[in-house]
């Protein structure tokens, strides 16, 4: 591995889920206990978890942790839900927590990607790596 890659400061997860269970992509308390068991699978320390339900349905929300975010929006018309896991540090695991929540919405169809971010660039910039 490249040794820029080491150094980078965090992990993104984005996670397409597809062929979701509906009543799950429209549950409000079963979301927040969705991202809350998520975090404690990934390894990381929940500070707050706000959420919103929307009419005539979907949800979305955020799990702040003391290494970034988990966010999830839900489309239950679609049996679709968009994922965001970001987090800093050696020890966290987010794919751990994508997988979990692809588990709750008992999705179908599970689509990652990953990148590397706070890439140190020579300039002194910072970038990206998508792998």
């Amino acid at each position: 591995m490249d040794t820029k890659v080491k150094s980078a400061s965090g992990t993104h997860i984005i996670t397409e889920l597809s062929g979701c269970n509906t009543a799950k992509l429209c549950d409000l308390e079963g979301v927040r206990a969705a991202l809350t068991e998520a975090a404690e699978r990934a390894h990381t320390n929940v500070i707050d978890i706000s959420l919103h339900r929307f009419e005539p349905h979907g949800v979305s929300g955020v799990a702040v942790i003391s290494e970034s975010h988990i966010s999830v929006h839900t489309w239950p018309e679609l049996g679709y839900a968009a994922l965001d896991i970001y987090t800093c540090g050696e020890l966290t695991m987010p794919e751990v927590g994508s997988a979990c929540l692809a588990k709750h919405f008992e999705a179908k169809h599970v689509v990652n990607s990953r990148i590397k971010r706070g890439v140190p660039s020579d300039d002194g910039s910072f970038t990206h790596i998508v792998y």
